[in-house]
């Protein structure tokens, strides 16, 4: 029994955390500029934007730990509670964990940062940084909908799972709110700009939807017929999907669009914060930000890089329709356990109302 446990143990950590060491160009690895990095965002994926750093700072080894959100957020505060060195950056797509960290005192302010043109909303204390603009968006299967109207908002979309229930019974699919930080941050935004969302996710259990972790999962199904609709879907995994599947179809709500953004921090215990600061100011330039468009395929935030894959190219299409998540404290009042716990009740309540 001790070594079934010390396998599973073994097997969860490795699961956890997956490193990739970048090894400078210019010559042998020096200790004192080796930058560690703790992000979400898979590390293949992530390799241009390592790459494209490593250009401008040659000598520097870039150790690229690709890890789960939370396993993050508690690594950060473990490392630094030990009094230990943590991460140089931390980049994450939960956006509540990071704000909570530099809430906490886990994360240093960065001076060097040029954030004269960065929107208002996308930093605080000079400490968090959204580095993406990135849609919570409908998905559909094209096919599916032969004959059916495609829902372009929240209210079409009610209508369609009251009036079709036969053809999109059982075939509906979105976040489980109470496994999938992101599918929770997502339902706490539509709470704030729709009082009725609840009657939407009412609509959702008599449609017999299907709740999942992960948004792969939901897009598999969506992409191949198995399911008709999946709702609040990161549109960046989304547009992903779509360039090599033709039968899934996406949609930017009408009546409002949530905007998430990948937070990056220098951390209060980083043991080279200048070369955390220096990534990140990489990562905030002209030329981070065009890689991380176009060849990354996350949508920039960079008031001046062009190309479809902008928030300038969006803001210019879809306007006030689009309603950025605000880094601010705001993002941490559902991190409060009884808060949280109150929101999950009414979301179970809501999927057993018939």
């Amino acid at each position: 029994m001790r070594i079934v446990t010390l396998i599973l143990c073994l097997l969860a950590a490795v699961s956890a955390s997956r490193a990739e060491t970048y090894n400078p160009a210019s010559g042998e690895p020096d200790p004192d500029r080796t930058l560690t990095v703790y992000s979400t965002l898979d590390e293949v994926v992530s390799r241009p934007l390592i790459e494209g750093f490593q250009k401008q700072y040659p000598d520097v080894t870039v150790i690229y730990d690709e890890a789960q959100s939370l396993d993050i957020y508690e690594r950060v505060i473990r490392e630094t509670d030990e009094d230990g060195k943590t991460a140089d950056l931390v980049i994450s797509s939960a956006m509540d964990l990071q704000v909570k960290l530099v809430n906490d005192g886990y994360a240093q302010p960065v001076s060097g940062i040029d954030i004269a043109r960065w929107p208002d909303w996308a930093a605080w204390r000079r400490a968090a940084f959204g580095l993406t603009f990135e849609p919570s968006v409908i998905v559909y299967h094209k096919p599916s909908f032969e004959g059916l109207d495609v829902p372009r908002n929240r209210a079409e979309l009610i209508e369609l799972l009251k009036t079709s229930e036969a053809e999109l019974y059982g075939r509906i699919a979105t976040y489980d709110v109470e496994r999938a930080g992101l599918g929770f941050l997502f339902l706490a935004r539509d709470r704030e700009h729709n009082r009725d969302i609840w009657e939407l996710v009412s609509a959702f259990g008599a449609s017999g939807v299907k709740l999942y972790s992960n948004s792969s999962a939901i897009l598999d199904r969506v992409a191949d017929g198995r399911f008709a609709l999946g709702y609040n879907i990161l549109g960046s995994y989304a547009e992903s999907w779509a360039s090599s599947k033709p039968d899934l179809g996406i949609i930017l709500p009408e009546d409002y669009t949530v905007i998430m953004s990948r937070i990056a921090m220098v951390p209060q215990a980083a043991e080279h914060p200048e070369l955390g600061e220096a990534m990140l100011s990489f990562l905030m330039s002209r030329e981070g930000q065009t890689i991380m468009a176009r060849d990354v395929r996350l949508p920039a935030l960079h008031p001046d890089v062009e190309g479809p894959n902008t928030a300038s190219a969006m803001r210019a299409r879809y306007g006030a329709q689009l309603r950025p998540i605000s880094i601010s404290p705001g993002l941490v009042v559902y991190l409060d356990q009884v808060k949280r716990a109150r929101f999950i009740a009414r979301w179970n309540e809501a999927l057993r109302t018939k």
